[in-house]
């Protein structure tokens, strides 16, 4: 406990020297000046996932002040730093000898001191002894000697008293019982409390004491008695107090404003907001099977927002073996179960039941492909300019709106240690598998595996992710302590009086209805008729609304332009997105326009059908081999659109005619519009706001151009 209130202080100093927005943290800060780094930017989900820990880790604190000061656990934990030095040196009589003193760990304090006080010696004797050894070797053994001196200052610091149980005590035989009872199960609250209890019973006794037996050993025994019970308790209740402390700390870091993140229309909570451009997104988390949804209960809970915003994420259900699950935007572990590392789970309710169907259906996918389960966001095979590992979400098909999630086959450990809170047995299968396969480093689990062809060096399978992120192994520990400790993690989210308020809302039924909302779930399309003789020479279309979308693709082998039969589409340079696009077979609302403006009238339509969506007389959208043109006529005017790609240069050319066939003088502005990317599709697809962020534009009047960065 002190290394945790130590621990705690710090992080919770430093926490208190960095800037803020209306109580939330920034997105990003320099870790040397602390100072946030631009843009600056509050995310909403990183935040109420913030707020909920905070809540939880205050109650944690303030819970133990009923917890005991004494566990015979500590030995448990001993003996598998002790597990792990055998493992590095082999056999060794004294590692051995020390393994069968802690296999049987004592159950009072007096008799774990004096175990701990002769076993640090003899940690001290084998680090000595070791000292010759490889680096690792020589690292663990420190970290067994460190462990064991901890446990040990920790009970001489709160339990100094307890050296005085072991032999008989002077004094009335209350005090002998009150200290009994203490050695086998004090709590610091029981401490704080012994200079009152045991401490007045020493003072009557030695009240009693006649003038002649004042140099008895007995009364020298009973004034260092009473010594220790004061300095037990002194110390003790400044412990309580640090507590309490950092539990109100922790209470005041959740009192974020999250009434600015929420769009009152929609009740729901926007991506995040740019404080540098004072900019809300204008994208929204609204999938209850996201991470999102703990950020969501928090505000809820903190009286913020109403209840409606919980009902107004988005329930869509898909058919599954397990029945109807809900879907995520990715299809990743992290999605449906990094929630769960605190939010407390109801059996046989919505979200238990679509966390079970969604590990079955990692389970099933992973075995489909023929690798380990568990895919998640994380890094993969493919590095910066620094030689970083790039990072995004991946996922199971079938499990995530995201189009596109069959292309990668990643797989993530951490997602593995995630499901052991839904899936113990299966998940420790999947992780001896893993093991066996080489995925564990010095720390742990390795970042991934990656095992997409196109990132795979010639005659490989797979590329290790040889990284560690802090914040997945700490998903893992959490996850782990769940299922070693019965849940000790929402047992405190429930305790704090805040997060217990909307606890009913985690208690919806499953529906019984659900609906197919993937490609292959739907009928398969006709097959188009072939193309006549000469069809790819010229194409002609005057409806921009066709059944099936008429697609033209101009390139030069580096620069790329899709564009619709109704002025859609996307433009590619190599492998970076250019403009922003999405795969929807209903929309074509993507690429880059041009709209018409009559200054006179304030009229206004585009250069094509998209994306205003108004089809004006004589529509035609023509496309040959090196242009696509789209020819319309409105209120007089003739406007004519040639778009085409250099065969030379990187350059996509947008060239408009307008004839006036009125017999008026008309003045009419053009305003040309594009959703800049400058990213790879994936990226974009996976974080478009986040993406948003670092897209720069400037003007240029001498060029009278626009340039984008």
């Amino acid at each position: 406990v002190g290394q945790l209130i130590a621990r705690t202080e710090k992080t919770l100093a430093t926490m208190q020297r960095l800037e803020r927005f209306r109580g939330h943290f920034y997105n990003w800060y320099d870790t040397r000046t602390l100072r946030p780094l631009p843009p600056l930017y509050v995310s909403s989900v990183d935040s109420g996932n913030l707020a909920g820990h905070l809540l939880v880790l205050s109650a944690g604190l303030r819970e133990l002040a009923g917890e005991r000061i004494f566990s015979p656990q500590v030995f448990t934990g001993l003996r598998d730093t002790l597990e792990i030095l055998r493992g590095q040196t082999g056999k060794d009589a004294a590692l051995e000898e020390l393994d069968a003193v802690w296999a049987n760990p004592p159950a009072t304090i007096s008799a774990a001191l004096t175990m701990l006080e002769s076993t640090a010696t003899r940690t001290a004797a084998i680090v000595a002894a070791l000292a010759n050894e490889r680096e690792e070797v020589k690292e663990w053994s420190q970290k067994l000697q460190r462990t064991c001196e901890d446990h040990l200052n920790e009970l001489l610091l709160l339990a100094p008293w307890a050296r005085h149980t072991a032999n008989p005590l002077p004094g009335p035989k209350e005090l002998a019982d009150l200290l009994g009872g203490l050695d086998r199960g004090a709590t610091l609250q029981d401490v704080a409390g012994l200079d009152e209890s045991a401490g007045s019973l020493v003072e009557r006794a030695l009240a009693k004491v006649s003038p002649d037996q004042a140099r008895d050993d007995g009364v020298g025994q009973l004034n260092e008695l009473l010594r220790v019970l004061r300095q037990a308790a002194a110390r003790a209740r400044q412990r309580l107090a640090t507590l309490d402390t950092l539990a109100r700390q922790c209470d005041r870091f959740a009192e974020m404003d999250f009434a600015f993140l929420s769009d009152p229309a929609r009740e729901l909570f926007v991506i995040g907001f740019n404080v540098t451009d004072h900019r809300r997104d204008t994208v929204y988390f609204d999938l209850l099977a996201t991470e999102a949804r703990l950020g969501t209960y928090v505000a809820i809970a903190q009286g913020q927002v109403s209840q409606d915003h919980w009902f107004a994420m988005s329930r869509l259900l898909v058919p599954s073996p397990s029945g109807p699950i809900l879907v995520s935007w990715s299809g990743s572990m992290f999605e449906y179960l990094m929630p769960l590392i605190v939010m407390p789970n109801y059996e046989n309710t919505l979200l238990d039941h679509t966390c079970k169907a969604a590990v079955d259906r990692q389970i099933a996918y992973g075995q489909s492909r023929g690798v380990p389960w568990g895919i998640s966001e994380s890094g993969f095979n493919q590095t910066d300019v620094q030689l970083n590992y790039q990072y995004r979400a991946f996922g199971v098909p079938g499990l995530g709106l995201k189009r596109g999630l069959g292309e990668d086959l990643v797989v993530a450990p951490y997602a593995t240690v995630m499901a052991v809170m839904v899936e113990p047995r299966a998940a420790c299968a999947n992780l001896r598998r893993l093991v066996a396969d080489g995925r564990e480093g010095a720390y742990g689990f390795y970042e991934a595996v990656d095992y997409t062809a196109s990132r795979l060096p010639p005659d490989q399978s797979s590329v290790t992710i040889r990284s560690f992120m802090a914040h997945h192994h700490g998903i893992s520990l959490l996850s782990l302590l769940s299922l070693l400790r019965d849940r000790p993690m929402q047992r405190r989210f429930l305790a704090s009086p805040v997060l217990k308020a909307a606890h009913l809302l985690l208690q919806e039924r499953v529906p019984r209805a659900a609906a197919g909302v993937f490609p292959e779930e739907s009928p398969v399309p006709e097959a188009r008729a072939e193309a006549r003789e000469g069809e790819g020479a010229i194409r002609f279309f005057t409806n921009p609304t066709p059944r099936m979308p008429q697609i033209h693709l101009l390139s030069n082998g580096r620069y790329h332009v899709a564009i619709s039969s109704a002025g859609g589409g996307y433009s590619h340079w190599h492998d970076l997105a250019v403009t922003r696009w999405r795969e929807d077979g209903t929309r074509d609302c993507w690429g880059t326009f041009v709209y018409l403006r009559d200054v006179a009238t304030g009229e206004f339509w585009s250069a094509a059908y998209q994306p205003t969506l108004r089809q004006k007389d004589g529509y035609e959208a023509v496309f040959t081999l090196a242009r696509a043109e789209f020819r319309q006529r409105h209120a007089g005017l003739e406007i004519h659109t040639e778009i085409s790609v250099s065969p030379e240069d990187d350059v996509e050319l947008r060239r408009i005619r307008l004839i006036n066939h009125s017999p008026l003088t008309r003045v009419i502005e053009l305003t040309s519009y594009a959703e800049v990317v400058l990213a790879a599709p994936n990226a974009d697809e996976a974080h478009p706001a986040f993406g948003n962020l670092f897209v720069q534009t400037e003007f240029l009047p001498a060029a009278s151009a626009t340039v984008s960065l």
